[in-house]
């Protein structure tokens, strides 16, 4: 059952994701939904555009509008240049010392360079001045999960984590390494039973929030990419990965809460008869506020836009 816009608004058309199951009226049974958006395919980068022109975080931490920003797209040359970066970094190996990692409840052990672990605004501030007795650096994250700090790592020394980003030159588009979507377990899943939100969330959410956390603005832009690849994903899931979103992300943030927002908005023929959209709404969060002013304003666009 494909979104349906009116003809007024061919953009969005163009970005609908395909939905994979409709429900009833008031079902408590959780359809799912692929979570294409136009900001990861060029030829509807458009639609994007119109609909972060509707929304941003103010500084009270609410929906408003704002001007048209400037695009940010993580291609080919941002990946050249990343490479180029780690190449250099990596070249110091030999001689950087290594750091010992403390991570999660469980205290997992993880060891990384300090050359790699300083392109982290908050590791470099974190292993300053951090010797033990023995000469050696130990950082504690007690409140990381090990699973989205191996990926951290990985994008720390590869430039890209599991599954990685690859170009189709046949369809000309990027896509999974094991495919362009996947559902199920295994180090490619693309949900995380999160120990912090006490359920499964998306992993590249989780992904981006860590990266907010720790200042690495590229990693970012490649986990909401990586999310925009998944498919068959259940609203209850959608969500809870957007309330943890909004949780771990500064007010100011509006990419990945604008992902989530423009995403509900395009699918809203699925969420709106969702009983678990019911009782979220019920529940009540910061979210669903800038989700109502997103939609006013959407609606404010496109009657300037008939006006034109």
């Amino acid at each position: 059952m494909p979104c349906a816009w009116s003809s007024s608004v061919n953009l969005f058309q163009r970005a609908c994701p395909l939905l994979s199951a409709s429900v009833p009226a008031q079902s408590l049974i959780c359809p799912e939904v692929d979570l294409w958006l136009a900001s990861f395919h060029g030829e509807s980068s458009d639609c994007n555009v119109m609909f972060r022109r509707s929304w941003t975080s103010t500084s009270k931490g609410r929906a408003g509008k704002s001007v048209k920003p400037a695009r940010k797209k993580y291609d080919e040359r941002t990946k050249v240049k990343l490479q180029e970066s780690l190449d250099e970094s990596l070249g110091n190996l030999l001689t950087s010392p290594i750091i010992t990692l403390i991570v999660g409840p469980e205290q997992r052990i993880f060891a990384a360079h300090e050359d790699v672990l300083s392109r982290s605004p908050f590791f470099c501030a974190a292993i300053a001045d951090q010797f033990l007795a023995d000469g050696t650096k130990r950082v504690d994250l007690p409140d990381e999960e090990p699973e989205i700090f191996s990926c951290i790592l990985e994008f720390l020394y590869k430039g890209d984590y599991s599954p990685r980003l690859v170009h189709n030159p046949d369809r000309n588009r990027w896509q999974l390494e094991n495919g362009e979507g996947r559902s199920g377990r295994g180090p490619s899943a693309p949900t995380i039973h999160h120990r912090g939100a006490g359920a499964v969330i998306l992993r590249d959410s989780v992904v981006y929030c860590a990266a907010e956390k720790y200042g690495l603005e590229e990693l970012k832009a490649l986990a909401l990419r990586k999310q925009g690849l998944q498919s068959r994903i259940p609203v209850d899931v959608i969500l809870r990965s957007a309330r943890y979103a909004y949780d771990h992300t500064p007010d100011s943030e509006s990419r990945l809460r604008a992902h989530y927002l423009a995403m509900i908005i395009r699918c809203r023929g699925i969420f709106k008869t969702s009983g678990t959209m019911q009782l979220e709404m019920e529940a009540g969060h910061q979210f669903y506020f800038d989700l109502f002013v997103a939609m006013c304003n959407h609606l404010d666009d496109l009657g300037d836009e008939g006006q034109r």
